[in-house]
């Protein structure tokens, strides 16, 4: 298990408060982005502010993009993932510019579990289709 990946650990449960109040734990992962201070509530798609600021955290490189699919450019792509190494999804169609992007936990039975944010409004661990997967990317120390 890599320093990222327990540092994800440590947030398992954060999620977002319904309505107009934003949950500041939430607010904190945008700190590692590039992102306008309008864009930011607990609302704003956040799996990728959640990466990058696990990432900052552990002193690995960072796309500092909210952007999902950002994180095909980051680190080395591999074959074989490692828990903790970063699982990049394709959203809506494998061509759509939308995605996912959480860590590695296991696969079994074409499901590959993901730790991430905003997963059911939440940082938590979810199983996602082995076929909506894109690239297992392994970072690089900052």
């Amino acid at each position: 298990m890599n320093e990222m990946f327990e540092i994800a650990i440590g947030e398992f449960g954060v999620k977002e408060i319904a309505g107009a109040e934003h949950n500041p734990e939430v607010l904190k992962y945008f700190k590692a982005t590039d992102s306008p201070a309008s864009m930011i509530t607990d609302e704003t798609s956040w799996c990728s502010a959640f990466v990058c600021w696990c990432a900052d955290k552990a002193g690995y490189e960072n796309t500092r993009k909210l952007n999902a699919r950002s994180w095909l450019s980051v680190g080395e792509k591999v074959e074989v993932p490692k828990m903790g190494d970063v699982v990049v999804y394709w959203r809506e169609s494998p061509t759509s510019w939308k995605g996912h992007v959480g860590m590695y936990v296991r696969e079994q039975n074409g499901w590959i579990y993901t730790l991430g944010g905003n997963q059911n409004n939440q940082v938590c661990i979810q199983a996602y289709p082995k076929v909506r997967l894109l690239e297992c990317r392994r970072l690089k120390c900052a």
